[in-house]
C-alpha cells in the first residue's frame, strides 16, 4: 500500500470537453522542478497524490499554471463540500482579514460566537455545546478525553475502556490512531493502550456477522465488561466504502450505551455537512450521539474542526484546562459561516441526495462489467467507493485501484490516492456543487478509465 505516481512526464491523448481539458504531457515538464523541491525537502509520505501542482481551484475544477482542468472528484479529501473557492467564502475570508482581526486565542470574539450558535441550531436536541479546534484529529483525540473523563466520574477510575472498530480512521495522533483500526498504521505505538480496543464493523462486505451480538462478543473477548467502558466511537459510515453500519444494529448500539453509561461519539469529520444526502450522516440511522466530532467540510476551505455535545459531558473541565491555541480562528469561522449558509440556501445537501441514485447504478454497472476485480460498491449523497480485488478472490488490490486512478487523472478526472485499510479503495468525493451533468461525464471516464486498467491485468 502506498504507491508514488509516476512525475516523468508522459504523453497522454488530448482532451477537450466542456468539463476537462488535457493539452500538455503530464505532469507538464514545466512542474517538475516544483515537484523535485518538495521530493527533496518534505517526507516521502507527502508523495501520494496525482502530480499536478496546482494553481488554482473553484467549484468543482481544478487547474495547473499550463491549461490543463481537471474535473474534481475529491473535495481536496472531501473538505469543499461548497465549492472549490467559491465567491462567499473568499468573500467572507477577505473580508475578515481586511477588518485586522486575524487571531485572539480564546479570547472572546463575535466571530467564534456567531458560528457556535449556528452549529448549534444545527445540532440536535441535548448536543448545544460547541469547541472549535483546527483538524480532525484533534476534534477526535478531545472525544476520547471528555468520554474518559466522564466514565472516571460516572464508574471511578475503572471506567477508561474505549472501543473503536476495526478498518475505522479517526486520524495520526496517538489516541486517535488507536481508536481507530487500521492495524498497519499503529505499529509505530508498539505500547497501545489496553483500554482501547477494535471489534467488528459490521458493514456486511469484510465483516459477515452483522449482528449486535457480535459486538458484544468481541468486548468480552477482549476482556472489557461495560462498567469499564467509558465510550465508544465509530464513524457514521467508514471511509473506506463508504460503508454504513446496519440502522438495528446503531439503534441496538444507542440502547447500550445508555443503559452502561457510555459515551457514544460519532465521527462525522468527512460524513457532515451534507454530504451523504443528509446534512448529518448519523441521520441515516435515527439516532442522536452523545459527541459528534466533525471537520473537513465544515469550512470547505481553512483549517477547522468542531466537537459538539451534551452539557454534562462538554463542561467537565474549569475555565482554562480545555483550550486550544487557534480554537475557533476569526478567518476559519468566517469562512465556515459562509460555507455552511451557502450549503443550506442552496441546499447543497439535497443536490447530494438527488445525484446518489445515478451514481450508485453507474458504479453497479462497472461493477456488473467487471465482477471479478470489483468486489464491492457503494454511495451515499455525493460519496461513493468502488473497492478493488485480485480476480475472482476477497484480497485487496491496491495496485488496480492505483491504475483506475492515475487513467482518470491523465483523462481530466481528479481523484486521490486509493484509501481503506489496505488502499483497495477507488473513493469518490466531488465537491456538492456538481451538476448531473459533469457527474455523468466523470461517470464515463471512470468507466473507459477502469476497462483499460482490467484489460491491462491480462
Amino acid at each position: 500500500m502506498g504507491k508514488e505516481f509516476n512525475i516523468t512526464p508522459q504523453q497522454v491523448p488530448p482532451v477537450q470537453t466542456k468539463h476537462r481539458r488535457i493539452v500538455s504531457s503530464l505532469p507538464h515538464p514545466d512542474s517538475l522542478p516544483t515537484l523535485e523541491k518538495l521530493r527533496s525537502i518534505e517526507p516521502v509520505s507527502m508523495r501520494g497524490m496525482p502530480p499536478i501542482v496546482w494553481d488554482r481551484a473553484e467549484n468543482y475544477y481544478v487547474w495547473d499554471k499550463h491549461g490543463n482542468q481537471w474535473l474534481d472528484w475529491s473535495s481536496g479529501v472531501l473538505v469543499t463540500n461548497a465549492g472549490h473557492g467559491v465567491k462567499e467564502v473568499r468573500d467572507a475570508i477577505i473580508a475578515q482579514v481586511q477588518s485586522g482581526l486575524l487571531h485572539n486565542y480564546v479570547f472572546p470574539s463575535e466571530e467564534r460566537a456567531n458560528l457556535v450558535e449556528l452549529l448549534a441550531s444545527l445540532s440536535p436536541e441535548g448536543l448545544k455545546k460547541i469547541f472549535l479546534l483546527t483538524t480532525g484529529s484533534e476534534a477526535t483525540e478531545c472525544a476520547i478525553k471528555l468520554s474518559r473523563t466522564h466514565g472516571i466520574k460516572a464508574g471511578g477510575r475503572g471506567k477508561i475502556g474505549i472501543v473503536g472498530f476495526e478498518r475505522g480512521f479517526h486520524g495520526r495522533t496517538l489516541g486517535s490512531q488507536q481508536a481507530g483500526g487500521m492495524a498497519g498504521q499503529k505499529n509505530w505505538i508498539v505500547n497501545e493502550d489496553p483500554a482501547i480496543i477494535n471489534v467488528p464493523f459490521p458493514d456486511g462486505y469484510w465483516q459477515q456477522d452483522v449482528s449486535f451480538d457480535g459486538f458484544l462478543a468481541a468486548i468480552e473477548k477482549r476482556g472489557l465488561k461495560p462498567e469499564n467502558i467509558a465510550g465508544v466511537m465509530m464513524e457514521s459510515y467508514q471511509g473506506v466504502g463508504p460503508d454504513f453500519a446496519p440502522v438495528n444494529y446503531v439503534k441496538q448500539l444507542r440502547e447500550w450505551c445508555d443503559t452502561h453509561r457510555i459515551v457514544l461519539t460519532f465521527d462525522e469529520v468527512q460524513a457532515g455537512f451534507g454530504r451523504t444526502g443528509k446534512f448529518w450522516a448519523f441521520e441515516h440511522y435515527s439516532v442522536t450521539p452523545d459527541i459528534i466530532c466533525c471537520g473537513k467540510g465544515i469550512s470547505s476551505s481553512l483549517p477547522l474542526s468542531a466537537v459538539i455535545g451534551r452539557a454534562e459531558i462538554m463542561d467537565a473541565y474549569p475555565p482554562g484546562a480545555m483550550t486550544s491555541t487557534h480554537t475557533g480562528n476569526p478567518v476559519c469561522c468566517a469562512a465556515a459561516m459562509a460555507a455552511i449558509c451557502k450549503i443550506i440556501r442552496e441546499d447543497l445537501t439535497g443536490n447530494a441526495a438527488r445525484l446518489e441514485k445515478p451514481l450508485l447504478e453507474a458504479l453497479k454497472k462497472i461493477q456488473t462489467k467487471h465482477p471479478r476485480v470489483i468486489g464491492h460498491v457503494t454511495a451515499a449523497g455525493l460519496v461513493a467507493g468502488m473497492q478493488t480485488v485480485k480476480p475472482g478472490t476477497k484480497e485487496p488490490d491496491h495496485d488496480l485501484a492505483h491504475r483506475i486512478i492515475e487513467l482518470c487523472y491523465q483523462r481530466g478526472l481528479l481523484l486521490f490516492a486509493p484509501v481503506g485499510a489496505w488502499g483497495q479503495t477507488v473513493k469518490i468525493a466531488p465537491p456538492l456543487t456538481i451538476t448531473l451533468e459533469a457527474l455523468e461525464e466523470g461517470i464515463g471516464v471512470l468507466m473507459e478509465a477502469t476497462s483499460q486498467a482490467v484489460a491491462e491485468l491480462s
